[in-house]
């Protein structure tokens, strides 16, 4: 089961380059075959973000729903992660 993470981001933000190192870092951690992410410019894709709900950057959607509204600590994002991956294959049974 593979966990798809957006990270909605503004070109210029520090805090949105910030969130970018240390969602590489927790994806690289956990693994790339558990974690598919991709950085979404909000200006580029300005009709998904605010579909999704966001209203500031740096914002992370976990399959396509908006999770973090605001960059969470290292280590609070990697454990929400990590909960989703061992509850994920239950819910869709």
């Amino acid at each position: 089961m593979t966990i798809k993470v957006e990270l909605f981001a503004a070109p210029g933000c520090n805090r949105c380059a910030h969130a970018k190192e240390q969602l590489h870092r927790i994806v690289d951690a956990i693994g790339s075959d558990r974690l598919e992410w991709r950085a979404v410019d909000v200006l580029d894709e300005i009709d998904y973000a605010v579909a999704i709900g966001v209203l500031s950057t740096p914002a992370i959607a976990v399959d396509g729903k908006l999770v973090f509204t605001s960059l969470p600590s290292s280590t609070k994002l990697r454990r929400n992660l990590e909960d989703r991956l061992v509850r994920e294959p239950f819910s869709h049974e």
